[in-house]
């Protein structure tokens, strides 16, 4: 496997040195920006494996780091990092195209499983590349899950890539209904128990952009007291 590079943009210098070194014990090599200006000229003149970036940053927050880098990058995986008082910004992060988030203060294990699980996405990803794509067609929504490309009655959805797994795995699979807990292990390829909520916010993200009403959706739907399913009758 190559070396894995991932980027910190953290103002923090203790918090910067203790990713460092135990991204490093991953095999990882680290590259870190102390300010979102530098943070973002980084991200957008370098590839990286990863993403981790800091919510609170001079110069430019975090939110719109993450925002800038996704005008042009789907795919470069971004960890935001927030404050415990700073629920809103979770939703944001989300919103501007994270992949997730974590809280501080946070443990080491928690990050190092949310790293390795960002990578195993990946490798899963490549391998998935190398095979034939299959397009998804149902109900005036045509799924390209070679390209990561979501059309809906003729126009391109912009969507974030967690929520375009979610979306490729449920249509991929009409009918069939999958628990938040299965989600939470399939498409962000960790297991924690109380993250369930992290599933429910990009649901709801998907829901906003797919659906013609996301309060009585068509496509995505509950199944009460298990999870959710993509709709087999349409």
């Amino acid at each position: 496997m190559d070396t894995r590079t991932i980027l910190i943009v953290e103002d923090d210098a203790a918090i910067v040195e203790l990713l460092s070194i135990h991204l490093k014990d991953l095999g990882c090599q680290v590259v870190a920006e102390r300010n979102g200006p530098g943070g973002l000229a980084r991200a957008q003149g370098t590839s990286f494996d990863l993403v981790i970036l800091d919510v609170m940053l001079p110069g430019l927050s975090g939110l719109e780091v993450c925002r800038k880098i996704r005008q042009n990058d789907r795919r470069t995986p971004i960890l935001m990092l927030t404050a415990r008082s700073e629920e809103i910004d979770k939703v944001v992060g989300l919103e501007t195209g994270a992949d997730d988030y974590l809280t501080k203060p946070f443990s080491i294990r928690e990050l190092i499983a949310r790293v390795r699980a960002i990578f195993r996405r990946s490798e899963e990803a490549a391998r998935y590349a190398e095979r034939p794509a299959p397009l998804v067609q149902i109900g005036g929504l045509e799924i390209d899950i070679d390209k990561r490309r979501v059309v809906l009655n003729g126009e391109r959805l912009d969507l974030s890539p967690r929520e375009f797994e979610l979306l490729a795995l449920l249509a991929s699979n009409p009918g069939k209904s999958y628990t938040r807990k299965q989600l939470l292990s399939q498409v962000w390829g960790y297991d924690f128990e109380g993250y369930e909520h992290t599933v429910n916010t990009h649901i709801n993200r998907l829901r906003g952009k797919i659906e013609a009403d996301a309060s009585s959706p068509v496509f995505v739907l509950t199944t009460w007291g298990v999870g959710y399913r993509f709709n087999e009758d349409l």
